[in-house]
């Protein structure tokens, strides 16, 4: 005699597959991660746990540079992480803080990116902040202007991406524009 089969069993089997693809693809999912040019520039939130070894294995990653201040670090969790995998995996960590409350960088800030990136041992270097960190959407546009001469479109695209979609600020706007003069 054939057994039937069960249609629950089958709904419960589809639930698990479904379950366990969403809780791999969150675990795997880098916040606001961007391709800004590939084995160069990479743009992320903060990382955490397995992110960072699949920026290692999957980007080949050898520098991370962490735009947030030292305040921002105080009793969080992610930079004693952050810190002890560079560490142990043999990738560069910078803190190249600019402050929240203007994330325009000042030239000192620009000079010194431009000085990682213009390194070859550095490359490619993940830029990152927290989640949709404008600080990391400005510097990597004044990068895009002033060293891959790209566009004012090309920029806002990636800028808005990095950003996570939303309509720039006037104050973003003109800042990229001004980079073209």
């Amino acid at each position: 005699m054939k057994k039937k089969k069960s249609p629950i069993g089958f709904v419960i089997f589809l639930l698990v597959v479904v379950a366990g693809t969403v809780i791999l693809v969150k675990h795997f999912h880098i916040k606001g991660f961007q391709i800004v040019r590939r084995d160069v520039l990479y743009a992320s939130g903060q990382p955490r746990g397995m992110d960072y070894t699949r920026l290692l294995y999957k980007y080949h990653i050898a520098t991370i540079v962490n735009v947030r201040s030292s305040i921002e670090h105080r009793d969080r969790n992610w930079h004693n992480e952050e810190i002890i995998w560079t560490r142990n995996s043999g990738i560069k960590y910078i803190e190249l803080p600019i402050d929240k409350n203007n994330p325009f960088p000042d030239q000192q800030t620009i000079d010194r990116f431009f000085d990682i990136m213009s390194d070859k041992t550095n490359l490619p270097v993940l830029l990152h902040g927290s989640g949709d960190d404008e600080r990391v959407a400005m510097l990597t546009a004044v990068w895009m202007r002033k060293k891959q001469k790209c566009t004012v479109e090309e920029i806002t695209s990636m800028v808005k991406r990095i950003v996570d979609r939303r309509e720039l600020t006037k104050a973003e706007t003109e800042y990229i524009r001004s980079l073209t003069e």
